[in-house]
């Protein structure tokens, strides 16, 4: 995935937001794969919102590379988070994909990441963090004092 389709599925990401009821705890866009830590508003359906955001990216990635067919190999991988250790344990692992395949030296780096939407006060996509994502991850805070909260 080159950087107009990262920049793309963040679009898409946003476009959901308005079509669903959902809220995005942490993400991270690599260059063959995803991760979204998401929790679907009270009526959603998960399945229905991924649905929507691949197949959308699918068909507008098929039709800037004039190609047709699936794009994803497989139906998205989903798990219920099994409590505050384990949702600890993802947010760090989403922080840190970008710097384990030794694209960023450090998380924040990371242009297609919740980290670095966080550092630059882009909430279009991510929103704010929660009281408990500052607890354990300070490094997430928005700077309220630039005035540049913006809705990437």
């Amino acid at each position: 995935m080159e950087e107009e389709d990262r920049k793309l599925f963040l679009a898409i990401l946003k476009r959901a937001k308005k079509k669903f009821v959902f809220s995005i705890k942490n993400f991270c866009i690599m260059g063959n794969h995803i991760h979204l830590l998401i929790k679907p508003g009270a009526r959603e359906s998960l399945s229905r919102i991924m649905q929507w955001i691949l197949g959308v990216f699918a068909q507008l990635w098929n039709k800037k590379h004039n190609l047709s067919g699936h794009l994803w190999g497989d139906r998205f991988f989903s798990r219920i988070i099994l409590g505050i250790l384990d949702f600890l344990r993802v947010f760090i692992y989403i922080d840190y994909n970008p710097t384990i395949a030794g694209i960023v030296k450090k998380p924040e780096e990371w242009k297609y990441g919740g980290l670095w939407h966080h550092k630059k006060g882009y909430t279009g996509i991510i929103g704010f963090p929660d009281p408990l994502i500052l607890e354990y991850f300070p490094e997430h805070q928005i700077s309220l004092d630039d005035n540049k909260i913006a809705q990437i």
